[in-house]
C-alpha cells in the first residue's frame, strides 16, 4: 500500500493536516534432495548463535505497545511477544511457537487492515521491527531489506548509500514485510512498476509437513526448483507461506556489478503540489465532472511513455462534512516543461467544473523529503480505528459510479469529515508486465481507489461500518456489490485486506474473495501453499487455502 493515503487524509481534517553490511549468501537447497520443504542445515542454525529471541508477556511494561498495530479496532491479547532481530533468531521462535501447538502470527510494521495479528487465536506474536538492516550482497547482486525496515528507512538507505530506491509506498512507517508480499505501489509505479517487479528472491523460514521449521531460498531464476515460492511472495499477501527473513531486489535489465545500476534511480527532485476545492462551491454537476475529468484524464496519460509517466496524483474526496477536499500530486522536476505539464493537468482536471480550486501548496522538493516527510503523500503519524475498502479501475467512472459518490458524500444522516475516498493515479509501466508474470494479476487499470473512515470512539464503530460498506455497495451495485473484474473494474488489492469480501453478509455477489484479489492465479497460490505451509500454519481470514 502507499500508505500515505490515512495519514495525509487525517491531517487534512485536523487542519479542516554508515557502512554497508555484506552477510554471506544462503544457499537454497536442490531440488533433488527434496520431498517437500527442506531440513534446517547447521550453517542457519549456527547463524546467530549465542542470541535468544525477547519475549514479552502480560505484565511487561512493553507488551501494550506490542500488541495492536494501526488500526485500534484490533487489540491483541497473545500469550507471548516475540521480538526477533535475526533469522535464527525467526527460526527459533517459529519452532517453539509450532512445538507449542499454538496459533502464532508474524507482524513487521503492524500496518494490517484486519486482525490477522490480534484475532484470539493468535497466542504468540513474532515480531520482526528488530530485523531491520538494508544492505548489498555483492556474491548475488542483489540488495537485501529485511521485513522489519520502514520504507522510509529502506528508501533513505538505499539512496544515500547508493542513489536507488524502490518504487513502494510513500507512508514511512509501514513495514517492508507486509508492504512487498502485496505486491507494493506507489508514487514511482508509474515509470518503474511495482515493487515486486523488481523482487529477485527472498529469504525465508517455513515449516514441513514434520513440523520442522528451516530456512530456504527462492529466486525468480528459470533453473530455481523454489521459483514458485517466489512468485507466491509477488503478490499473494502476506501471513501465507512462512516467514520472509529477508526480500532480495535487483530489477531484471539490470547489467554489470555496480551498486547504483542494480535498481531505480528516482528523481532528485520533484514538484509538489496540492489543490483543494469547497464543498461550499459544490453542485451535483461540478462534482460529478471533476471525477470524471480525473478518470478521462488517465485513460488517456497512462501509457509507460507518456510525458505524464512520471505523476503521481491523488484525488481525495470527503464527506461533505469536512467542509473542502483535496488533490495531492508529484511531477519529476527533470521532466522538460514539468511545470507546464503540472498545470496542464490541474487544468483538465477541474475543466468545466465552474468553480475554483484553491492552491495551498506548490514548490520544488528533494524526492528523498518528499516520500519520507512531505505532508501531502505522508501526514502525521496519528492511529485511529478504522476500515478500508479497495477497487482497480480499468476505466473511469460511469454515471452510476458518480452517482453514489454524490449520494454518500452528500449525505445529511451521517456527517463524518473523516470519511473519503483516495483515487490513486495507476497504470504505466505497470501494465508492462504480463499478468501472470506475477501474483498481482492487475496489470490494465489505470487507477486505484482506496475507501476509508477513520474514528476514535468505539461506540461509533456500527455508523461508520455501515456508511463505508453501503457506499461501497452502491458504487458497484452494477456487478453485485464488489468490483468485479469487467470493462470498468478488476477487483480489489490485497494490500487493503477487506474480511467482508469473505463474509456472505456482505459479499453477496457470488464472486469469491480470492478471485477479486489473485483472479486465475489463485489456483497456483494453492499449489504453492500445499507445498510450502502443509499444516496450514500460516493462515488468517484472508489466507491462501490449499489445493
Amino acid at each position: 500500500m502507499p500508505g500515505h493515503s490515512r495519514r495525509a487524509f487525517v491531517r487534512d481534517v485536523a487542519l479542516v493536516g554508515g557502512a554497508t553490511v555484506v552477510l554471506p549468501a544462503v544457499a537454497a537447497t536442490p531440488a533433488a534432495a527434496l520431498t517437500g520443504p527442506p531440513k534446517a542445515t547447521a550453517a542457519v542454525a549456527a547463524e546467530g548463535a549465542g542470541s535468544a529471541v525477547v519475549t514479552v508477556r502480560p505484565g511487561d511494561r512493553r507488551y501494550p505497545d506490542l500488541t495492536w498495530g494501526s488500526n485500534q479496532r484490533w487489540v491483541g491479547t497473545p500469550d507471548t511477544v516475540q521480538l526477533a532481530g535475526t533469522s535464527a533468531q525467526v527460526l527459533a521462535a517459529v519452532q517453539q511457537a509450532v512445538n507449542s501447538g499454538k496459533g502464532f502470527a508474524v507482524r513487521s510494521g503492524g500496518h494490517c487492515y484486519e486482525d490477522f495479528v490480534t484475532s484470539d487465536r493468535i497466542r504468540t506474536v513474532i515480531d520482526l521491527s528488530n530485523l531491520n538492516e538494508v544492505g548489498y550482497d555483492e556474491t548475488r547482486r542483489v540488495f537485501y531489506v529485511e521485513p522489519g525496515a520502514r520504507l522510509g528507512d529502506a528508501y533513505r538507505a538505499l539512496y544515500h548509500r547508493w542513489g536507488v530506491t524502490l518504487p513502494g509506498g510513500s507512508c514511512p512507517t509501514v513495514g517492508v514485510g507486509g508492504h512487498v508480499a502485496g505486491g507494493g505501489y506507489g508514487p514511482l509505479s508509474r515509470r518503474h512498476g511495482l515493487v515486486v517487479d523488481h523482487l529477485w528472491g527472498v529469504e525465508l523460514i517455513v515449516v514441513n509437513s514434520a513440523g520442522q521449521a528451516s530456512k530456504v531460498v527462492a529466486t525468480r531464476e528459470a533453473d530455481d526448483p523454489n521459483r514458485g515460492l517466489w512468485w507466491a511472495h509477488t503478490g499473494g499477501g502476506g501471513g501465507n507461506f512462512g516467514v520472509v527473513t529477508r526480500y532480495l531486489f535487483r530489477s531484471p535489465d539490470a547489467t554489470g556489478t555496480d551498486p547504483a545500476g542494480q535498481l531505480p534511480k528516482p528523481p532528485s527532485e520533484v514538484i509538489v503540489s496540492n489543490v483543494t476545492w469547497s464543498w461550499s462551491d459544490m453542485t451535483e454537476a461540478a462534482f460529478t465532472r471533476l471525477l470524471r475529468n480525473f478518470g478521462k484524464w488517465y485513460e488517456t496519460n497512462s501509457s509507460p511513455d507518456s510525458p505524464y509517466a512520471t505523476l503521481f496524483s491523488q484525488l481525495k474526496p470527503q464527506h461533505k462534512s469536512a467542509g473542502s477536499f483535496s488533490m495531492t500530486t508529484q511531477i519529476d522536476a527533470s521532466v522538460p516543461n514539468a511545470a507546464a505539464l503540472l498545470d496542464s493537468y490541474l487544468a483538465a482536471v477541474n475543466e468545466g467544473t465552474g468553480v475554483a480550486f484553491r492552491v495551498d501548496d506548490r514548490r520544488r522538493i528533494s524526492w528523498l523529503h518528499a516520500v519520507t516527510q512531505w505532508p501531502g503523500f505522508t501526514g502525521t503519524d496519528t492511529t485511529t480505528r478504522f476500515k478500508g475498502k479497495s477497487a482497480y479501475m480499468r476505466r473511469g467512472f460511469t454515471n452510476a459510479n458518480l452517482g453514489a459518490f454524490w449520494k454518500h458524500m452528500t449525505r445529511t444522516d451521517y456527517a463524518h469529515p473523516a470519511s473519503l475516498v483516495m483515487i490513486t493515479a495507476y497504470g504505466g509501466r505497470v501494465n508492462t508486465v504480463p499478468a501472470a508474470d506475477t501474483a498481482v494479476p492487475q496489470r490494465d487499470s489505470i487507477l486505484k481507489l482506496h475507501y476509508a473512515s477513520f474514528w476514535t470512539d468505539p461506540a461509533e464503530d456500527a455508523a461508520h461500518l455501515h456508511w463505508i460498506r453501503s457506499f461501497y455497495q452502491d458504487v458497484y451495485a452494477a456487478s453485485g456489490g464488489v468490483p468485479a473484474s469487467n470493462a470498468d473494474t478488476d477487483g480489489c488489492f490485497i494490500n487493503y485486506a477487506d474480511a467482508d469480501l469473505a463474509d456472505s453478509r456482505y459479499n453477496v455477489s457470488g464472486i469469491p474473495w480470492h478471485e477479486l484479489y489473485f483472479k486465475s492465479g489463485y489456483r497456483r497460490l494453492q499449489t504453492v501453499k500445499a507445498q510450502w505451509d502443509p499444516k496450514n500454519l500460516f493462515r488468517h481470514s484472508l489466507s491462501i487455502r490449499a489445493v
